[in-house]
């Protein structure tokens, strides 16, 4: 099987070697991902514009490729360029975050997958969520770190692509949208819906009082403000049951999504 791995991360972020790791005995793996972190960048492509490619050697050595452009554009690269032939899945991820809901339309993880589905490939989605609980530690000087552990999703990832090797991917599932939390509960994967949403989005300017610090944190203090807004997102916290925010925060587990990108609504007969 021939594999192509990207991210919207950028790629040298740990999940990409983490994503690599978890299923180089399974094909044969190539990395082709954004050159700089991309997150929330949706399907945007590059079209008619120039993209830089260079070769990169990941941390264990291995040979991997930057673009210049977007998950989507990586995937489009490395499908229809890089590789010398067409691969036969594409996985996206190991994003550091989440990607749960109705809005995975706005992630670049995400979107990198649909790309790959629109090239008749495909594809898994993976996403590790940090816990901010547990995700965050201080070494021995006291500086705080992001603990990245990805040993459960790649446990999980390998095992679905084993069983896609062997069973194929189901009929009618273009992709998988696997999520797997970092602090968890149970192991066991859980099939799961779309939630109705993931974020509760609020704009802000400088007199909010409650987010003044987070508005303020890059602003130079000679810079005018008027007219400056800022969209923050808080992350939703109650999920109907079944779905995959409910699988993944609720019961702290993994949720896997069977995904079709034909989005057309065809019972209209009443309407």
């Amino acid at each position: 099987m021939n594999i192509l791995i990207s991210n919207d991360d950028g790629v040298f972020a740990p999940g990409i070697l983490a994503a690599k790791q978890a299923v180089e005995d399974l094909g044969n793996v190539t990395v082709v991902a954004p050159d700089k972190n991309n997150s929330s960048v949706g399907r945007r492509l590059t079209l008619f514009k120039h993209l830089k490619i260079n070769k990169c050697e990941l941390e264990d050595g291995s040979l991997a490729y930057s673009v210049s452009g977007s998950p989507a554009d990586s995937v489009v690269v490395g499908a229809n360029y890089i590789m010398d032939e067409k691969p036969d899945l594409v996985i996206t991820g190991i994003n550091q975050g989440v990607n749960i809901s109705c809005d995975i339309t706005s992630s670049g993880t995400v979107c990198a997958a649909f790309e790959a589905v629109s090239l008749g490939i495909p594809a898994i989605a993976v996403s590790l969520f940090m816990d901010p609980k547990t995700s965050y530690k201080q070494d021995e000087n006291g500086e705080w770190f992001l603990d990245y552990d990805f040993t459960l999703t790649k446990k999980v990832l390998h095992d679905i692509v084993l069983k896609i090797i062997e069973d194929g991917f189901p009929e009618g599932v273009d992709l998988f949208n696997l999520n797997v939390p970092s602090n968890y509960d149970c192991e066991e994967v859980k099939i799961t819906h779309l939630s109705h949403k993931m974020l509760d989005k609020q704009v802000i300017d400088r007199s909010s009082s409650e987010k003044s610090e987070l508005f303020n944190y890059s602003l130079d203090e000679n810079q005018d403000d008027e007219g400056l807004i800022m969209i923050t997102p808080d992350l939703v916290n109650e999920y109907e049951k079944d779905s995959d925010g409910y699988a993944l925060i609720v019961e702290k587990r993994p949720s896997l999504t069977p995904l079709n990108v034909n989005m057309t609504h065809e019972n209209l007969k009443d309407w």
